[in-house]
Order: C-alpha cells, then sequence, then structure tokens
C-alpha cells in the first residue's frame, strides 16, 4: 500500500505534506496511549509546529497563572468544592466589590482561553494540536485532519510503567484521566467520548508509534488525494 502511494504521489516518500489541504492535524488520545509522543513524531516527519506542552504553557501565560494551576485543570471538569465555591463568589456582595482583582483560574475561563488559541493556530497553520477539545472547536473548518489514538488497557498500564509508575499507580491514572477527559467533553461539547463520528481515523497505538505515524501520514495523503480527485 505505501509503495503504491509513493509511486503515484512521490511527495508522500519526501515527507513534504506542506503543500496539501490538510493544514492542521489535531491528535486526540486516551490516557497512556502514547498519544504525545506519536503527535511530536508527527510535527517533526511534518515539519509543522506541535501545540501539546507550548499550548500549557501558553494558557498559563495568557491566564497570568502558574503552569501547574493549568496542568490541574486542563481537559478537567472542576471539582465539586471548587464549583461550590465559585457559585458563591458569584452570589456574593463581597465578590462583585472585589470582582476586578479576583482570578479565578477554573475550567471555564481555560477552556475560553483554549479556543481562542486553537482558532488562531490553525488560521496559522500547519500545526499539529494535541487534544483540549480542539476536535470541537475545529470540526467545521475542512482543511483539519482529525485523529483518535487508543490501546488495549494492558497496553497503556504498560507505557506507564515504563516511565516510572508502580502496578496501582498505572492503572488508577489510566482509569481516572480518561474518565476526567469524558466528563470534560460531556459538560463543555455535550457529546459522549470518544465520538468516533468526528474523527477521519482512529489508530491503536499496540502496533508501535513509528507505524501509527506512518499509517496517519498515508491515510492524510488519500485523504487530499480524493478530494483533488472530487474536483476533476
Amino acid at each position: 500500500m505505501i509503495r503504491a502511494l509513493e509511486a503515484k504521489w512521490p511527495w508522500v516518500n519526501n515527507r513534504d505534506l506542506t503543500a496539501t489541504m490538510i493544514r492542521v492535524l489535531t491528535i486526540e488520545r486516551e490516557y497512556g496511549s502514547g498519544g504525545p509522543v506519536i503527535a511530536k513524531k508527527l510535527a517533526d516527519r511534518l515539519g509543522w509546529k506541535l501545540w501539546d506542552q507550548a499550548l500549557t504553557r501558553e494558557i498559563a501565560r495568557r491566564a497570568d497563572c502558574d503552569l501547574t494551576a493549568v496542568e490541574r485543570r486542563e481537559e478537567r471538569r472542576d471539582p465539586l468544592y471548587y464549583r461550590l465555591f465559585k457559585s458563591f463568589l458569584r452570589g456574593s456582595f463581597e465578590a462583585n466589590l472585589q470582582i476586578h482583582r479576583l482570578k479565578l483560574l477554573d475550567s471555564d475561563r481555560i477552556v475560553a482561553i483554549t479556543e481562542r488559541m486553537v482558532r488562531e493556530a490553525a488560521g496559522a497553520g500547519n500545526c499539529v494540536i494535541v487534544g483540549r477539545g480542539s476536535q470541537y472547536f475545529l470540526q467545521e473548518r475542512r482543511d483539519v485532519y482529525h485523529v483518535f489514538i487508543y490501546a488495549p488497557f494492558d497496553e497503556k498500564v504498560r507505557r506507564e510503567r515504563q516511565s516510572g509508575k508502580n502496578l496501582r499507580e498505572a492503572e488508577d491514572l489510566v482509569q481516572a484521566v480518561d474518565r476526567d477527559r469524558a466528563a470534560f467533553i460531556r459538560k463543555y461539547f455535550d457529546k459522549q467520548w470518544p465520538n468516533h463520528s468526528l474523527y477521519h481515523l482512529m489508530v491503536n497505538s499496540k502496533i508501535g508509534d513509528d507505524r501509527v505515524v506512518e499509517t496517519i501520514v498515508q491515510a492524510m495523503a488519500c485523504h487530499d488525494q480524493s478530494r483533488e480527485a472530487d474536483r476533476e
């Protein structure tokens, strides 16, 4: 399959996708599936800007807050105690008097900043954006390709243990983080997670990171080629 594509479209082999119709790639991922590593490899392969940790840093800068505070809130709903505290403040006379000095770093604020940044990045083009609702913010754009990366539970636990976590920590994280992401998507986009119909491609990372990268690059090439054929 790959050789056939290279023969038909030599630029695939040359790893030059910058002249194609796809200008943005979003990567949504299950926790522990290797999504960030694969996204980095894709950005390097394409020669595109990677928006992952760079996105978190820029959100922190724009929100004028500590980086770790953003990392705790990204792709998560606010905890119950925080939501109750926020509701109390919004209805209190004292909070109204101090509102100009109040900087609540909650999920609502992070999502608003993230949406602006994701749209700006997509406008500039030639970028890979990891998670953070980007697939929903950009779902109407025809120059964006959406990918979901998943893996079997045991494979995700194995990856997490390789990063130094013990078995219990790895299992708990794999379940808890995705549960948080699903709740986040339900709250802000009113969708189930993952929403299969949204993605152009869903890939099992158990096949290996390099094979995943190759699969995505070839799928993007086929996607653009089919659009070219439709125009003719």
